[in-house]
């Protein structure tokens, strides 16, 4: 009985077995399955074979899966952001308020990395490239030894 209640549910939808998903979604059959195992994509029903059937709402949830990820968003915060998404009663504001936290996480990052850039040249300043390594600053900051270069982080 639940086969052939099954059958009517596809019977006007268009199905895809996991490979098809996959292609259709520009990822690999392997990233399918992790997300459907993290609860990122709906349980797929499975026919008497055992094969998963996948919909376009399947593939629809992974394209929105890896631009979220372009974007810097994590599995967990795509997770919440899916979430906040079919929930009935979330709002505009709701959405906005997690992609300002992603984008203050993101401007975080930028300083961390513009100190580490700056480092950087510093480090490459300080050395003229010559003399032996057992006088070479930039291993001399590594070590503890040359702290103005590197401060205490």
């Amino acid at each position: 009985m639940m086969r052939e209640n099954q059958n009517e549910k596809y019977q006007d939808i268009t199905t895809f077995k996991i490979g098809e998903v996959a292609r259709r979604a520009d990822v690999n059959k392997e990233t399918v399955r992790y997300y459907e195992k993290r609860s990122l994509i709906p349980t797929p029903d499975r026919r008497r074979s055992g094969y998963r059937i996948f919909t376009q709402r399947h593939i629809d949830q992974i394209k929105f899966i890896k631009r979220a990820q372009e974007l810097g968003f994590t599995l967990s915060e795509i997770k919440e952001l899916l979430e906040l998404r079919i929930d009935e009663d979330t709002t505009c504001s709701e959405i906005k308020s997690e992609a300002q936290e992603k984008y203050q996480d993101v401007v975080e990052k930028i300083e961390d990395l513009q100190r580490i850039k700056n480092t950087l040249v510093d480090l490459i300043d300080s050395c003229a490239g010559e003399g032996p390594k057992g006088d070479c600053p930039i291993l001399k900051a590594l070590e503890g030894e040359n702290k103005n270069i590197l401060g205490n982080k």
